[in-house]
């Protein structure tokens, strides 16, 4: 693994993290009340944990079986992750 490759990934559960906390916040806020929330997020926010978990798990363990090194195996592991919450995050600040 080159340093380019450690960099890349840092930079991919960096953006995960910063991307995850506008998702997590207008969630909360919209839970107490305090931004109207869109009917049936709670139930929907729920719903995509166990789906979008299994592709984590599959992808990685594809990139696994693979003979994929360790940063190619984690970034599979967030790659539907991340387009999840990159999904939600668009569709909560419309």
């Amino acid at each position: 693994m080159f340093p380019s490759d450690l960099f890349s990934l840092h930079s991919k559960m960096t953006t995960l993290m910063v991307e995850t906390q506008p998702v997590m916040t207008l969630r909360i806020m919209g839970m107490s009340g305090a931004i109207p929330a869109p009917h049936g997020e709670n139930d929907r926010m729920m719903q995509e944990k166990g789906p979008a978990m299994a592709q984590a798990y599959a992808a990685a363990t594809e990139a696994m079986l693979a003979g994929r090194r360790l940063d190619q195996i984690m970034t599979a592991a967030m790659d539907p992750v991340s387009d999840q919450v990159r999904s939600n995050r668009k569709r909560l600040t419309k």
